[in-house]
């Protein structure tokens, strides 16, 4: 299918690991381009040996205002087509495991970064009347994941800024989504691994083997399928669908509605 966004320009954070990674690589297999955002500069660069005229590099951690400045500063008078709003979670810990601190730092590495983004750049995709901006949140949104009170906390805010955005600009031409992945085989989901390790005294090991058999699908997901759907939502094909939250968990939430 050709998702008619060859030579369209993305955004796309966390581009050099896990479903990040798996985006970026379906954008550019499509014929986009995109200005790659993570921090270790060593990995952006070798991204960008792979298909250098559809790569530009921006190596540093969003969540910080300097590196938003940065990107707004490269991004220009170009038009953007779209935005994979893409970051690392929070520690894994329990409530009373948190501090103050912990929830301080959650909010900035969670929220407050991805509402400077889209103040940002949603102005200059309203002067194309286009725009498709897909934010990857977790399955913890619909379902509490034990060991991540941070995350299932946090994520829910950016659910209900997101919801309350798409209305906001509704008939604009600019549609906002939620992606909430399950466990998939990315680097990402080794943390809880090894906190489930840690608080039983079994192996890493034991523990994923343990955690995979507990999933209705049998497996962990595939970051190349899940990169398949967020990229048709930042293609034109997805006009009618915004404010959604769609998790790709293989069958881990139990509510109707998941």
């Amino acid at each position: 299918m050709d998702l008619a966004i060859k030579k369209q320009l993305f955004i796309v954070g966390g581009a050099t690991s896990g479903l990040g990674k798996a985006i970026a690589n379906e954008l550019l297999k499509e014929g986009a381009s995109i200005i790659a955002i993570a921090r270790g500069e060593e990995q952006l660069l070798d991204l960008h040996k792979q298909t250098p005229e559809q790569v530009e590099i921006l190596a540093g951690d969003l969540s910080k205002p300097e590196i938003l400045n940065q990107l707004i500063s490269l991004v220009g008078d170009r038009q953007i087509h779209g935005i994979v709003v893409n970051a690392g979670g929070p520690p894994a810990k329990t409530v009373l495991e948190t501090t103050l601190k912990d929830w301080d730092d959650a909010y900035q590495l969670l929220l407050r970064w991805k509402i400077a983004l889209v103040q940002a750049f949603i102005p200059k995709m309203t002067t194309y009347g286009y725009g498709r901006i897909v934010f990857i949140e977790s399955v913890a949104v619909k379902q509490p994941i034990e060991n991540l009170v941070l995350s299932n906390s946090l994520r829910l805010a950016v659910v209900g800024m997101v919801k309350t955005l798409s209305q906001e600009i509704a008939g604009s031409g600019i549609t906002l989504n939620i992606l909430g992945p399950g466990s998939h085989d990315t680097p990402a989901i080794n943390r809880l691994y090894q906190k489930k390790s840690a608080q039983t005294g079994r192996s890493f090991e034991e523990v994923k083997a343990a955690s995979i058999r507990q999933l209705p699908a049998g497996m962990l997901g595939n970051p190349a399928d899940f990169a398949s759907l967020a990229v048709w939502l930042l293609s034109p094909m997805s006009r009618s669908v915004t404010g959604q939250t769609i998790t790709v968990d293989g069958g881990t939430v139990k509510g109707t509605f998941g």
